[in-house]
Order: structure tokens, then C-alpha cells, then sequence
């Protein structure tokens, strides 16, 4: 079933990816197996670079960064795998490796054990929320609002449709930790959505 909501930080056309993301040169049949499984992930790429980086430059700086990286290392990516996960934790890393300030300060949260269960939530999804308000502008700004570790996690789950446990080796935490976010994420989701549209009547 087709998700309900795709929010992009520019606009509804989708994220605008520049002409200087290039895939570098590389054995003609290598690069045709790269190009084949990279290029329909570039827009994801830009995508989810943009909110690491909240900027176009950056995003794409870090996106050729990525690309280049995982060029070099696609002889290490197994085949019949998922190659979105692969190239997503090449993006992830990438932007943490260039700024080792945020490397260096991930925290754990309390609540992030590696115990914790899926529990079923009878309140209304954020995608219903979503729905309900249609409004672009308010989704981004409450996704806005979430602690990066909440937005990551929400972003790669309910945008790009990753599995549990390929965040989990995305953002190199057991699945535990993954769905414990993940549920704080939409909680906190919620509250902004229904807040904001409270304020709006």
C-alpha cells in the first residue's frame, strides 16, 4: 500500500537535484551495475541530506561525497541486497565522519532500550494526522521540531520505508533502539500535528 504522505523540505515537485552530482568514472561495467542501482535512490539521497544538513549546497556536497565512497566500495555490497540501506548508511556515515563534533556527542537515550516491544497505539497515525490537515508547509515544520535522532529515524521508516532492522544498521543501534524512537517520533508527531491544528481553528 502506497504511503500516504512523501513531505520534502523544497517543495512539492520533490527535491531539486543539482547537475554537479555526478558518479565518477570508473570500469565500464562496474559503474554501468552502479549507475543502475544508484540513480533511482539519488532523490531519496538528496532528500534525506537535506534534513541532515538543512541546506541544497551542503546536501549536495554530501550526496557526491556518498556516491564517490560507494563507488569505491561497491565490490562489498552483496548482491541481492538492499542497495538503498547499503548506500543510505554510506550517506549517514558520511555526514557524521564530516562533522565529528556531532560524531563524537551520540547519545543513547534512556528510553532507548534494546528491549523494548512494538506496542499497538489506538490514537490516530501521524499519517492520518496527515492526511486530515493536507497542509505541506505544517508537516515540514513539525518534522522540524523533532530531535534529529527522532526525525531520522521517522524519515527512514515512514518516507523511505526502510525496515527496522535495516535502520538499525543504518544508524548502528540495535532494533530495540530503532523502534523505541520510532515510537517517540510519532508520539511527539502527533502532538505537534494536533497542537498546531488546534491553533489553526
Amino acid at each position: 500500500m502506497e504511503r500516504a504522505w512523501k513531505p520534502s523540505p523544497y517543495g512539492a515537485d520533490g527535491p531539486r537535484i543539482s547537475a554537479k552530482i555526478v558518479i565518477m568514472s570508473a570500469d565500464r561495467s562496474r559503474k554501468a551495475s552502479f549507475q543502475e542501482l544508484a540513480l533511482p535512490q539519488l532523490a531519496s539521497l538528496y532528500n534525506h541530506a537535506c534534513w541532515l544538513v538543512q541546506g541544497a549546497v551542503e546536501a549536495e556536497d554530501l550526496v557526491q561525497e556518498t556516491l564517490t565512497k560507494a563507488l569505491r566500495a561497491f565490490d562489498s555490497f552483496e548482491p541481492d541486497t538492499n542497495f538503498k540501506a547499503w548506500i543510505f548508511r554510506i550517506l549517514r556515515n558520511t555526514f557524521l565522519s564530516s562533522r565529528t563534533a556531532i560524531a563524537a556527542t551520540r547519545t543513547v537515550f534512556l528510553e532507548d532500550r534494546p528491549d523494548a516491544r512494538e506496542t499497538a497505539d489506538a490514537a490516530p497515525s501521524p499519517e492520518a494526522e496527515l492526511i486530515r490537515l493536507n497542509n505541506q508547509a505544517l508537516i515540514h515544520h513539525a518534522i522540524e521540531q523533532l530531535t534529529p535522532d527522532l526525525r531520522e529515524v521517522i524519515l527512514l521508516c515512514d518516507l523511505e520505508e526502510l525496515k527496522y532492522r535495516e535502520i538499525a544498521a543504518i544508524l548502528d543501534v540495535p532494533i530495540g533502539t530503532v523502534m523505541s524512537r520510532l515510537a517517540r517520533a510519532r508520539q511527539m508527531l502527533r502532538r505537534i500535528l494536533t497542537t498546531n491544528a488546534g491553533e489553526r481553528i
